[in-house]
């Protein structure tokens, strides 16, 4: 006996594409209202995704801290980190300085909340309203119950010398650590929010090595004057 059918052979078809896909269709037929009602479903298609890796890296991240120790957290961060900070440094190091502006804030706005940004004579800065990863979890109480997520609890680099500090934004000290490490400009040094549910954390991107507060050599333990040396022959990251 046949089981009843749920879908025709054009739902399914339709089903199985890309949402971009079906949003260019919709305004090559000229059906404006379906594209704006297929973009609302894309961006909660991504958004879930990416929810859905925050949380299980995040979840990841507090498992390693609970039974390893913060030496085996920190090595896993590092390692976990190498893996895009240092090969997206360097295509920034290849770019003109408005270049490398607009990759860090395309770069940020895949969380998918606003930004704002400013520029003064030494740097530009992205203000997250909120963060769409870490900030957003803080705010929806994921360091609670139920999903009591890690608070790294002895203060050190990782944690921007605080305590407490919550395990997936620990990754933001290896934003700037990694690059320099390599004699390269940080693309983005992440001053985290003294308090994260009240103001926005800042991503600064300065416009030139030596622009570089003292306060970054510090919280990454590099030497400035072998760091400014290293950038200098390498001849990049000069004023643009």
């Amino acid at each position: 006996m046949a089981t009843k059918r749920y879908f025709t052979d054009e739902e399914l078809e339709e089903m199985g594409k890309v949402t971009r896909d079906r949003i260019q269709e919709a305004i090559d037929r000229g059906e404006l209202q379906q594209a704006k009602e297929l973009t609302d479903l894309m961006y909660r298609e991504f958004l879930g995704m990416h929810d859905l890796y925050v949380y299980w890296l995040t979840a990841t991240l507090s498992h390693v801290g609970r039974k390893f120790g913060d030496r085996a957290l920190y090595e896993t961060l590092r390692a976990g980190c190498d893996a895009w900070v240092t090969p997206l440094a360097r295509r920034y190091a290849a770019k003109d300085l408005k270049t490398r502006v607009r990759m860090l804030v395309a770069g940020l706005r895949g969380h998918l909340h606003p930004l704002r940004v400013e520029e003064d004579d030494e740097k530009f800065v992205v203000y997250l309203k909120p963060c769409g990863s870490g900030g957003r979890m803080i705010l929806n109480g994921a360091y609670e119950p139920p999903y009591d997520f890690l608070e790294i609890g002895e203060a050190q680099p990782m944690t921007f010398h605080r305590q407490q500090f919550p395990v997936y934004c620990a990754h933001e000290m290896f934003m700037a650590l990694l690059p320099m490490e390599a004699g390269l400009m940080p693309f983005a040094v992440v001053e985290p929010s003294a308090d994260f549910k009240e103001e926005p954390c800042r991503f600064v991107l300065y416009k030139r090595s030596e622009d570089l507060p003292d306060e970054v050599f510090q919280q990454t333990s590099i030497g400035k004057r072998d760091f400014l040396r290293k950038v200098a022959s390498k001849g990049k990251h000069s004023s643009s």
